[in-house]
């Protein structure tokens, strides 16, 4: 029987922003609810049902909403909505929070942190899977997590959770939480790098004394806040490397970043946890294939290689690739991120040529004039015909090259998102390659 107290049943509910999560949320809702949904752009598309549940902006402040779900794409500064939810913060969940009320006696493990989140989760899910474990891969990365169907108690979500989301929830809470890493990220969102931690630690701030926070402690502004933290779960400091005795039994060159082998550590960690026999976790990690535009090996020849990373969207998601591999053109450019820190000192740059494209070119050249050598261009095109030409030139100097299509920025200026520049970039490579 459904609790009275129930925030979700028998309310009048607005739904606000209607991509995937925000749909979902309404297709789980509606039955036993009074839903509103509203969006700041126009609705296209859609069909009828959804078109009779839109309220103009003018009516929602004389509904006496209950509840409001907030898609994580939203700013509640910046919306059209901004007015109307600063007077109902208390108000405001997310579909994070609607998933825990509904399946709370079920196991999840849930990352967040700044680089390696996608990566991670899906190592994991992978990994329970390999258990026979019903495992489920929801949130940023996956199914929105209330599109899933089929749920037993021994069903195990595997979440990746981004800031945004962790921000607006209220009640959501995880069985095994992890923080990756953090370095200055979004900063155009939360105002400054310690709301933007403080964001993240939310996750592990509404755990309790049963739970599990696994931590990498090695990191700077995570060593930092947890100073001054309480904390009531169980910490375990993720704070050594994976060993190369380790790295060789698994044999997967998808491990050979410093990224993924940080990845990799807090993977070994959660495993002993849910008790996944050794036999398992190696074979799942032998049979990781990666994901998509995360430093993913596009084309390997004897001489060359090449590495579409387009979801690099920082300088510290580029650094950990750009520290395990010599003898790179990385192509690097589009909107950069505020607060954002190049890392590298000369020294580890040597082997590095960069090729700036796009509009923000002088962000780039103040970051990296000192450091490494650099040109310049107006498009992703032409840099890579340019790295291409670079490369027959010195063919003679080096037995082998690698292209890093790493932008280290946001793709916005140019693309609708980082699959769309990681598609664009793989297009690109393929004609230029054939045309040999």
């Amino acid at each position: 029987m459904l609790d009275k107290d129930n925030i979700f049943f028998k309310k009048k509910i607005l739904i606000y922003g209607l991509g995937k999560s925000g749909l979902s949320a309404y297709r789980f809702l509606k039955k036993n609810n009074k839903i509103y949904l509203y969006d700041d752009n126009k609705i296209k598309n859609q069909n009828l049902e959804i078109k009779k549940k839109l309220i103009q902006y003018q009516d929602i402040i004389h509904e006496k909403i209950d509840c409001i779900i907030i898609s994580p794409g939203i700013d509640i500064k910046k919306c059209k909505l901004k007015n109307f939810l600063k007077k109902n913060l208390g108000k405001i969940h997310t579909d994070l929070d609607i998933f825990y009320y509904y399946n709370k006696k079920n196991k999840n493990i849930t990352i967040t942190g700044t680089n390696g989140k996608s990566t991670t989760v899906k190592i994991i899910y992978e990994v329970l899977k390999c258990q026979k474990i019903d495992a489920r891969l929801v949130g940023n990365i996956g199914n929105p997590i209330l599109s899933e169907k089929k749920i037993t108690p021994k069903t195990v979500f595997v979440i990746e959770a981004s800031s945004y989301q962790l921000e607006y929830s209220k009640i959501f809470k995880s069985h095994l939480a992890a923080i990756l890493n953090i370095s200055p990220d979004h900063l155009e969102r939360h105002g400054s790098i310690r709301n933007y931690i403080k964001a993240k630690f939310k996750l592990i701030k509404t755990q309790t004394k049963k739970d599990f926070t696994f931590l990498n402690t090695n990191n700077l502004f995570i060593k930092r806040y947890l100073s001054g933290q309480r904390i009531l779960s169980k910490i375990i400091k993720i704070n050594k490397t994976v060993q190369s005795k380790v790295l060789k039994k698994i044999d997967n060159s998808n491990f050979l970043s410093d990224g993924n082998k940080e990845n990799l550590s807090f993977v070994f960690e959660i495993a002993k946890k849910m008790k996944i026999s050794k036999n398992n976790l190696f074979k799942a990690l032998q049979k990781f294939n990666g994901l998509d535009f995360r430093q993913q090996v596009i084309f390997k020849s004897k001489n060359l290689i090449i590495i579409n990373d387009s979801k690099a969207t920082s300088f510290s998601s580029t650094v950990s690739i750009l520290r395990s591999i010599t003898n790179v053109y990385w192509i690097v450019g589009g909107q950069a991120k505020k607060g954002d820190k190049f890392l590298l000192n000369k020294s580890e740059c040597k082997n590095i040529e960069a090729y700036i494209f796009g509009k923000n070119k002088i962000f780039f050249i103040n970051k990296l004039k000192k450091k490494i050598n650099y040109q310049l261009f107006d498009d992703l095109k032409s840099s890579i015909k340019k790295v291409l030409i670079d490369i027959k030139k010195n063919n003679k100097k080096q037995k082998q090259h690698i292209i890093l299509f790493s932008p280290a920025a946001a793709s916005f200026d140019s693309f609708k998102n980082f699959e769309d520049r990681g598609n664009y970039f793989n297009h690109l490579i393929k004609g230029m390659l054939d045309a040999e």
